[in-house]
């Protein structure tokens, strides 16, 4: 077992399932960057209920980061060459949503503050950053 965090945008709409036990799972496909100009297809499960919550809350093309046990696996295509992909057992996933929430947990309340540290970022330019102030 390989333990890895992959990055990427949804392939399609995660779904949610019950197994024969009962147990619900959520399945998805993201499509990911593979380094060399061309994408890699990783195969999601995830049966922890924060990453479920997570994978269900996004939409085709979203954005999303997730951790977890990583199997590699081949694939034929229908011209017969073989293609790489991942079978992913998640266990967390981190979304824009997540950052958003994090980045307004740790800044300051105070306005001018803000303005202030934002400004000493960007070197006095702020004008990139019309819907921030």
């Amino acid at each position: 077992m390989i333990d890895g965090l992959i990055a990427g945008k949804l392939y399609g709409k995660p779904t949610e399932r019950v197994g024969a036990s009962g147990k619900s799972f959520v399945t998805a496909k993201v499509r990911a960057a593979a380094g060399d100009g061309e994408s890699l297809f990783v195969n999601v499960i995830a049966f922890d209920a924060v990453a479920k919550a997570a994978l269900l809350a996004l939409n085709d093309v979203d954005s999303v980061a997730l951790a977890g046990a990583l199997t590699p696996k081949v694939w034929v295509d229908k011209n017969g060459d073989a293609k790489p992909a991942l079978d992913m057992v998640a266990h967390g996933a981190l979304t824009a949503y997540h950052v958003q929430r994090r980045q307004k947990a740790i800044q300051p309340n105070d306005a001018a503050t803000t303005s202030g540290a934002k400004r000493a970022m960007c070197g006095g330019d702020l004008s990139h950053m019309q819907d921030d102030l």
